[in-house]
């Protein structure tokens, strides 16, 4: 695997994963606050597995849930990415191209999330084309429906959903949704840059 670089921001490279990636994310993986909003923290064979199954989705689709690394000093964050779900049973919503995101707790509070989402939803609408895309949680994950919503996402107030990998009864089961159309990305963008030949 090369040190490829996808995509980057004033802070950060969105780049292609590395073997020497595996390590970070797999301790990310394993942290119990990171992954409350999960079934349960992820052993190491698990993380492992995710990255090969990332970097197959890359080869396939031309994107992924692909690491963060900060431009000044190289630190490996976590992933930031679009990825399109391959449960074994399909969303409510599918066909649909999710965005995600997935970071150690030093990296929280800084602003990164927000800013390598808003590279990928560049990258979805304006290279790849998208019509939409999703993101998706639980309801007590404030601090990435926040990320949502300052990416300009929506929550789809009848999108309640039960997620379709676990019992329907799981304390984690139910999620909500939030969607982005292309026109709503394009009229964000548009404000934006009236905004700042304004200021």
């Amino acid at each position: 695997m090369t040190r490829t670089v996808f995509l980057e921001t004033d802070r950060l490279y969105l780049r292609a994963w590395q073997e020497d990636d595996i390590e970070p994310f797999a301790e990310l993986c394993a942290d119990p606050v990171v992954m409350q909003y999960f079934p349960e923290p992820m052993s190491r064979e698990n993380s492992e597995q995710l990255v090969r199954r990332c970097i197959a989705k890359q080869e396939q689709d031309g994107f992924c849930m692909a690491p963060i690394e900060v431009k000044a000093t190289g630190e490996f964050l976590g992933l930031v990415g679009l990825n399109r779900p391959t449960y074994a049973a399909p969303l409510p919503f599918d066909p649909c191209v999710e965005i995600g995101w997935r970071m150690k707790q030093t990296a929280w509070g800084k602003g990164y999330a927000t800013e390598a989402a808003r590279e990928w939803l560049r990258f979805g609408f304006e290279t790849i084309g998208l019509d939409e895309i999703v993101a998706f949680t639980i309801p007590t994950n404030l601090p990435s429906r926040k990320v949502m919503e300052r990416i300009g996402m929506t929550q789809d107030l009848e999108g309640d959903f039960l997620h379709p990998s676990l019992e329907p009864d799981h304390p984690i089961a139910k999620h909500v949704l939030y969607r982005l159309s292309s026109a709503s990305w394009s009229a964000g963008e548009q404000a934006n840059q009236d905004a700042l030949a304004d200021s």
